[in-house]
């Protein structure tokens, strides 16, 4: 099996060096010898020895090239890695990449081709780093049909709310993303992790592989934690909460639910201990019932350990079809047709809520908020007013389950009392 590289970059290097470093620990581990032989990137990396590889300018050489069995795709984006993907799969090459925008957005057109050529895309680098989560959903579940998917897969997010809710910190959203940056943790325009952008490609994979639906990344709900205040953070605590940023998949009757959304977690709860820049996803089933998996999300080595799994997986698979006389021909998604399933709109979906927001301290407040609540049938849980002296009032709520169509016209009307001073912050509350 011959491998060809494009982009060598933070991944691409750190592949590079895997291969340099264990190529016959792996060689020895499938069997059978394979061969790093060309190289795609625009410019060499410092600590990459390209002494001895053929290194091109032009990745799409790297596509065309005869010698290449299996390509794999580290440039990153989606236009040119669109491109690339499908000129190396219409000249019959098998492709491995860590680019999650990639499937998320064009994977039904990528797959399509791939099987029409009968070659295969593996892709297990782009959920999650060095987690095995692909592999986890495919293999190793096999046997169970999926309920839910509930996933912390943004570590720069995670690194954020871990830090802004460290004891005693007291730290804004804005002073410790300034921080993340600075640690090479979150990029200079950091709209796709804060924003969650970055985590709904990933949830639009794993809802793909989980339920044997279409890739729907067009249909997720997606918000990112840049409203979170240091106000909220505490709160949450006092009440026996953290805040994490989930991407979350279940399925209904009828449908699947798809978001990417701030939400509470219990102390007690097993995504609550996951902190730093740490990924971790859960997964329940019926057989298996809760599982969860947790390692570094991001990085050259986990990713790189994460890409040379599919290709030792694609080795392995290859030797086995030339055994049986058959090219190989896999459902990249797992199934060997895919379901229609509607993807419910956020208003459809039930959830409790925290709700916290600002009055001024004076009598018959509290009396005009919880009329509100009551007249559109929402239930308080805990109710929790914080008396500022240089400020306006907090009020706190946890609500039951409610609609979130429902909610929305709750916020609504308690941001048109007189003595509502702010916003309504809203946060759902989530448990597993």
């Amino acid at each position: 099996m011959r491998i060809g590289i494009c982009g060598l970059g933070t991944v691409g290097s750190g592949l590079y060096n895997l291969f340099a470093t264990n190529k016959n620990e792996i060689a020895r581990k499938v069997n059978q010898d394979f061969d790093l032989v060309q190289v795609g990137c625009r410019r060499d990396h410092p600590d990459c020895d390209l002494s001895t590889t053929n290194v091109t300018r032009d990745i799409f050489e790297v596509a065309r090239n005869p010698d290449v069995d299996v390509l794999v795709e580290l440039i990153g984006g989606t236009d040119i890695a669109k491109d690339l993907v499908l000129d190396a799969i219409s000249h019959g090459k098998h492709i491995v990449t860590a680019n999650k925008a990639l499937i998320a957005l064009h994977g039904n057109e990528v797959f399509a081709a791939a099987e029409k050529k009968r070659v295969s895309v593996r892709y297990e680098a782009a959920i999650a780093g060095g987690i095995p989560i692909v592999k986890s959903i495919r293999e190793g579940l096999a046997g169970n049909r999926i309920e839910w998917i509930a996933g912390i897969i943004n570590g720069t997010s995670n690194f954020i709310l871990t830090e802004m809710s460290r004891e005693g910190s007291n730290r804004s959203f804005g002073d410790v993303l300034k921080e993340a940056q600075d640690l090479g943790y979150a990029e200079a325009d950091p709209t796709f992790d804060v924003e969650g952008i970055d985590a709904a490609h990933k949830l639009t994979i794993l809802a793909s592989i989980a339920f044997g639906i279409p890739l729907s990344f067009d249909a997720i709900y997606t918000e990112g934690i840049s409203a979170i205040t240091a106000d909220d953070i505490l709160f949450a605590d006092e009440l026996g909460y953290c805040i994490k940023h989930l991407g979350i998949a279940r399925r209904t009757q009828n449908a699947v639910e798809l978001r990417v959304h701030p939400a509470l977690v219990s102390k007690d709860e097993m995504l609550a201990q996951v902190n730093g820049v740490m990924n971790s996803v859960m997964v329940g089933s019926d057989a298996a019932g809760a599982t969860m998996y947790y390692g570094a999300g991001a990085g050259a080595g986990p990713t790189a350990s994460a890409v040379m799994a599919d290709i030792v997986d694609m080795v392995r698979s290859e030797s086995a079809y030339k055994e049986s006389a058959h090219s190989i021909s896999m459902p990249n998604l797992g199934f060997t047709s895919l379901i229609s399933a509607e993807v419910l709109p956020i208003g459809a979906i039930s959830s409790s809520y925290y709700l916290r927001l600002g009055v001024i301290d004076r009598a018959g407040v509290m009396a005009d908020v919880s009329t509100i609540l009551s007249n559109h049938g929402v239930s308080i849980e805990v109710l929790v007013q914080k008396d500022a002296r240089l400020r306006d009032a907090q009020i706190v709520i946890v609500t039951n389950e409610v609609l979130e169509s429902e909610m929305n016209r709750v916020i609504t009307e308690l941001e048109s009392l007189d003595a509502v001073t702010s916003a309504v912050s809203r946060i759902r509350v989530s448990a597993f």
